[in-house]
């Protein structure tokens, strides 16, 4: 651009002086595209922060109950040294599905503020209601949080050990789904639960 040309420099302060139409529709929509990314960006960062094992336990409910039965299973510690955190078994990964999980869960902090499970006692005498929400949940969307991880298909009939793997087989041809057997598997099941196996 020769800038020693005044003729050059006159054009150019009078768009900046008095812009056109096409260019001011073209800067408003840099600046709202930008703006969108940015409030994408932040929703999205501060959404994935809930999703941390640290945020789960920072009220003493979960802290000090599930949490604490959690670190006594496989999901927490193993020889592979993978550790499945609350968000991978109680919130969807896809996109639709994690919005509407998050919103119940907005709900519930409705009970973190009357205190409806404060206590150890309270939390007891709630546990078969919260755990059958959670396996009512699990059911309806075919236990996607541990086909996440886990896969019929993936199972090995060599390192696997017979009795579960012909039950996982069994189940597959059923059509059951990992919570029809596996309640209990990451936290204690409710005093009032009764297996309906047994």
């Amino acid at each position: 651009m020769d800038t020693q040309n005044p003729g050059v420099l006159r054009r150019m302060w009078n768009v900046l002086r008095k812009p056109s139409a096409k260019y001011s529709v073209m800067a408003i929509g840099l600046i709202a595209f930008t703006l969108g990314i940015l409030f994408w960006g932040g929703f999205h960062t501060g959404l994935e922060m809930t999703n941390t094992l640290g945020f789960c336990t920072t009220c003493h409910e979960m802290r000090d109950n599930v949490y604490q039965e959690y670190k006594e299973t496989i999901h927490y510690s193993n020889r592979t040294g993978v550790r499945a955190i609350c968000s991978d078994c109680h919130v969807p990964r896809e996109w639709g599905p994690k919005m509407i999980r998050k919103a119940k869960a907005a709900f519930e902090v409705w009970g973190k503020i009357t205190g409806a499970i404060d206590t150890k006692e309270k939390f007891e005498a709630k546990r078969m209601e919260l755990a059958g929400h959670e396996w009512e949940r699990m059911k309806a969307n075919n236990s996607q949080e541990c086909r996440n991880c886990h896969s019929f298909e993936a199972m090995s009939a060599e390192l696997q050990k017979q009795t579960p793997y012909k039950k996982h087989m069994a189940a597959k041809e059923e059509g059951k789904t990992c919570i029809d057997c596996h309640k209990g598997i990451a936290h204690h099941l409710p005093k009032e639960y009764v297996d309906p196996d047994e």
